[in-house]
């Protein structure tokens, strides 16, 4: 991932009639030149600008043409998702101007509506943000200050760089696509829910509506209705709060299975049925909508289509093209590994080292389990202070200091109102003034004693959170890194000859060599000529060596792959 500031910048935006507006400048941000771009794809496609850094308000109001013509970018900063961790991040003092841009933090995709796919609309309707060239550069021209006068550029940089080359990932997998065999999704949800019955239910979700109805001795109960379900569970002396499935899932009672694989059940009709398959699967391609950045620790977020939740049992359907065939991996306990690096633990980094990370803790005499390991360390990250996790943290604790006091710090921040930030510098928000008021007010010695119990549980709260915020950040920012990497090493690669068969409905820029098309959190899959498969493998494998190497220097962390190729996504 280049981030190399010699690279010249040109700042891409449109005047008042439209029309595109190339603004060259220097490594000091000033202009050097502007020109009037009749044809942007020819523009861009130039030899002579193949390491050219493209500036512009937002990816998503530009990469997608030039996807569309064939024309694959190199590097971008994208000025919105940029602004976004410079007005936040403690690592920047004086932000020029930054926070007080208000028109630089509209994020038009909170409202697309479901079905809508934020890729293919026109410009003017992905974004609001600011297109004028005075104004574009301006931006630009702050946020350039802000990091050159920040307490730590290089750190940011970075995560600038990593968090554009998402945008242009993000773009890259919607035109690409996730290969789907629409034949092989109806098999299996006939396999799991049966076929459709009257009133298109399918007839293994009416049988376990049923067995629910019979158990709960309820025979007119609406097991899709929370309110009706949680009624009847009272009736049956269940007292539960909610009929959440985690709530559930700690109660003892007949009702409690039936009623568990009855949601299971339902969601997978619900959120991938018959009408999801219709609506988001064409031309032998699922192509969701990623958003970048859209969770506040810097993880990604999806816009309809499910893209963050396919479930195991339609993993069958992911299915490689004629001639094609996938690289699928994951990393193992990827934000556990994330913490012994940002911590400098060596010890928690030794019992990773090669090896499953909470195997290596049972090894050490730690713990006696791998569950009891795995259960140790989720909740040393997520603030667990009952169960297993909460009985198990304090021996965690013990064995691994420097990780714990880590997560320990970020949490009491938290609590005391403070401000985190991951590793490469993208903080948390700051309370809001209701929290302060509320705390402040518990802190009279007048206060309630339930005023002061609320306040107590809201600031343990945001102590859970920001424990997470700092573990979390940081694996999305190894992931960032991590794709980076494997697209520059991708797009190397040799093209495919004409006459071989090509992915044709991956567009014209991804058909013809291996690509993502598919990220989610700690996993990828790469669709690749079966020729090139093993080639691509190894540059997962270094892309993910790569981002260890960038984000933390020589410290003895690895992060190793489960990767396998194969014609589907199915997990054997």
């Amino acid at each position: 991932m280049a981030t190399a500031e010699q690279s010249p910048w040109v700042i891409l935006a449109r005047n008042n009639d439209g029309a595109v507006v190339a603004l060259s400048t220097n490594t000091d941000a000033a202009r050097t030149g502007t020109e009037i771009v009749t044809d942007l794809s020819a523009y861009v496609a130039e030899p002579s600008r193949a390491r050219t850094r493209w500036v512009w308000n937002d990816t998503r109001n530009w990469y997608p043409e030039l996807l569309g013509a064939g024309v694959r970018v190199d590097r971008c900063q994208d000025l919105r998702l940029s602004h976004a961790i410079l007005r936040q991040s403690t690592l920047v003092d004086d932000d020029h101007g930054i926070r007080a841009q208000a028109a630089w933090e509209n994020d038009p995709a909170q409202q697309i509506p479901r079905g809508q796919a934020l890729f293919a609309l026109e410009h003017d309707d992905v974004s609001a943000l600011p297109s004028n060239p005075d104004e574009v550069f301006a931006e630009f021209a702050r946020q350039h200050a802000a990091v050159a006068g920040s307490r730590d550029s290089q750190r940011l940089r970075l995560l600038i760089a990593a968090e554009s080359a998402g945008a242009l990932v993000a773009a890259e997998l919607h035109e690409a696509g996730v290969p789907w065999d629409a034949n092989a999704h109806r098999d299996l949800l006939h396999d799991v829910l049966g076929a459709r019955g009257a009133g298109g239910i399918p007839q293994k979700l009416a049988q376990a509506a049923d067995v629910v109805r019979e158990v709960l001795d309820a025979p007119d109960l609406r097991v899709d209705s929370p309110a009706h379900l949680l009624k009847a569970l009272h009736r049956a002396g269940v007292m539960v709060p909610s009929t959440s499935r985690w709530v559930l899932g700690d109660v003892e009672h007949p009702s409690i299975a039936p009623i568990l694989r009855y949601k299971k059940l339902s969601r997978l009709h619900t959120a991938n049925g018959e009408a999801w398959l219709s609506e988001w699967v064409h031309d032998g391609r699922y192509r969701p909508t990623y958003l970048p950045g859209g969770v506040v620790t810097g993880r990604w977020a999806a816009t309809g289509g499910g893209a963050l939740q396919i479930p195991r049992s339609l993993r069958g359907a992911v299915r490689a093209d004629p001639g094609w065939t996938f690289i699928v991996a994951d990393v193992a306990q990827l934000e556990p590994r994330a913490l012994a690096a940002i911590a400098g633990d060596n010890k928690l980094a030794e019992a990773a080292r090669g090896r499953d990370l909470y195997s290596g803790i049972v090894e050490s005499g730690t713990l006696p389990t791998r569950a009891d390991a795995k259960a140790a360390m989720l909740g040393a990250m997520y603030g667990a202070t009952t169960g297993d996790s909460g009985r198990l943290v304090p021996t965690l604790r013990k064995a691994y200091p420097k990780a714990m006091k880590y997560v320990d710090h970020a949490a009491l921040e938290g609590e005391r109102g403070g401000v985190v930030s991951t590793w490469l510098g993208r903080s948390c928000e700051v309370p809001s003034g209701r929290w302060r008021e509320e705390q402040a007010e518990a802190s009279d010695p007048a206060a309630s004693t339930a005023a002061q119990s609320a306040a107590r549980g809201r600031a343990r709260e945001r102590g859970r959170f920001t424990r997470n915020f700092v573990v979390q950040g940081t694996a999305a920012e190894w992931a960032l890194c991590w794709m980076a990497q494997l697209r520059t090493k991708l797009a190397a690669f040799s093209p495919i000859p004409d006459t071989a068969q090509r992915a044709e409905s991956s567009g014209p820029t991804m058909s013809r060599r291996p690509h993502l098309a598919f990220f989610l959190h700690d996993e990828i899959i790469v669709h690749t000529p079966v020729d090139q498969a093993e080639a691509a493998a190894d540059a997962v494998r270094s892309a993910a060596a790569e981002a260890t190497s960038i984000l933390f220097g020589s410290f003895p962390i690895d992060f190793p792959l489960d990767l396998r190729i194969a014609m589907s996504a199915a997990k054997e």
